[in-house]
């Protein structure tokens, strides 16, 4: 109903001077839009544009009123506390693009564009957040999606037929997954998302060794990660699950040493959102991704033409 009536009163949407491209989904939590959003930043840089990013910093532990300036472009201001986890994770991997955090959104925008100069926008989560505009709205699409159900059955938070909203549909998983999306949205651009997987990298800088590892995830369907470790060539020794965007308490951390200890593990692994919200740890490691639009030119021409 509230789509519906954004679309039938386009003027009660606010607008930026500079064009905004939205990235979101329908599911709650897990679909990877985070990786996208930095792919997103890297390629208009590539362009020769000066992207910024606005969030609202969901999960923050200290909200405050106006606009948290997360990462000036040329260094991280902030600590995760102000933040939220998902906008540091941004600001450390994307040096030169400024990350600003808020709930009025447009305010944050108008900031960036007065005092970096951002030429566009990148909307984290944006695609329930009707009341900016944008002008490219990118749709993030498990095929899992295709599945699901509204909540409170399911994890969706708009019906599929929200979908048709979007500009294109980006499919993270397999040629078959990309394949059922485009089928169910034939009119539409989709494009797959791929994730590569780096090195492991020590959480207090040093060069981690060994695979018998306990794995740790506080992130929206963690069971994805543990895939990912194991197919990545790690013996999974123990498997601990928290809440998405959990914060780490000394007692987690103390709980967490123990049953690594006890069952012999060279190392504890996390996923990079998590590993933001813990501070630097002897013998914890961090597995770092990126995720890739394929194929990335027609992607890149696409995104050129409707910038």
């Amino acid at each position: 109903m509230r789509r519906s009536w954004y679309e039938r009163h386009p003027q009660s949407r606010r607008s930026l001077d500079r064009p905004v491209i939205s990235v979101g989904n329908l599911s709650v939590g897990g679909s990877g839009k985070t990786p996208i959003v930095a792919a997103l930043a890297r390629m208009l840089v590539d362009m020769g544009q000066r992207p910024a990013i606005l969030s609202r910093g969901y999960a923050r532990r200290h909200a405050t009123d106006g606009v948290v300036v997360v990462s000036d472009g040329n260094r991280v201001r902030e600590p995760v506390e102000n933040s939220g986890d998902e906008p540091q994770m941004l600001a450390r991997a994307l040096p030169g693009v400024p990350v600003l955090v808020c709930a009025d959104r447009h305010l944050a925008g108008r900031l960036a564009e007065k005092r970096f100069d951002a030429t566009v926008m990148l909307l984290d989560d944006g695609f329930q957040h009707l009341a900016l505009g944008r002008n490219v709205d990118v749709l993030v699409m498990p095929a899992s999606d295709l599945d699901d159900a509204v909540l409170p059955s399911g994890r969706l938070r708009e019906p599929l037929d929200a979908a048709s909203s979007a500009d294109c549909v980006l499919v993270p998983g397999s040629l078959e997954d990309v394949s059922r999306v485009a089928a169910t949205f034939d009119r539409m651009p989709v494009f797959r998302v791929t994730n590569h997987f780096g090195s492991l990298q020590g959480l207090d800088a040093s060069a981690p060794s060994g695979t018998r590892v306990v794995a740790v995830a506080g992130i929206a369907r963690p069971e994805r990660f543990f895939t990912t470790l194991r197919e990545q060539g790690f013996e999974i020794v123990r498997e601990l699950r928290f809440p998405d965007h959990h914060w780490f308490s000394s007692d987690d951390l103390d709980r967490i040493r123990t049953i690594a200890k006890e069952a012999s593990a060279d190392l504890v692994v996390t996923t990079e959102k998590d590993a933001v919200r813990v501070s630097p740890q002897t013998g914890w490691a961090v597995l770092p991704m990126t995720a890739v639009i394929e194929p990335a030119e027609p992607f890149s021409s696409w995104l050129r033409e409707r910038l």
